[in-house]
């Protein structure tokens, strides 16, 4: 059987490796799409749909670093947007519960 402390002991250690992993990783075609701030649409951009996101915020009773899910939140649309011949992306909203939703558009250059 193993003891209580040693159980306190892994399950933090557990919680800091998990503290900084990324599980998302930008794609190489993603590398040049933008994300820019929130408000009106671009001038001269056409709207090319919207892209859902989500990761892990929590994993079981510990709370990821907030900077680093949104780092994540960022990185999916990115990877994304090349499907939908975008770029720039704007976020339509705030993050909730490790989700968030982005307009893709397409400028002129």
């Amino acid at each position: 059987k193993v003891p209580p402390m040693r159980l306190v002991v892994l399950a933090a250690a557990s919680a800091v490796l998990l503290s900084a992993c990324t599980w998302v990783h930008l794609a190489p075609a993603a590398k040049n799409v933008r994300v820019i701030p929130g408000g009106a649409t671009p001038a001269g951009c056409e709207k090319r749909g919207e892209v859902s996101v989500s990761v892990k915020d929590s994993v079981a009773f510990y709370e990821r670093n907030t900077l680093r899910v949104r780092a994540e939140l960022d990185t999916l649309p990115r990877n994304a947007a090349p499907g939908l011949q975008s770029d720039p992306l704007q976020p339509l909203g705030y993050p909730v519960h490790g989700e968030q939703r982005f307009a893709a558009f397409r400028c002129s250059r």
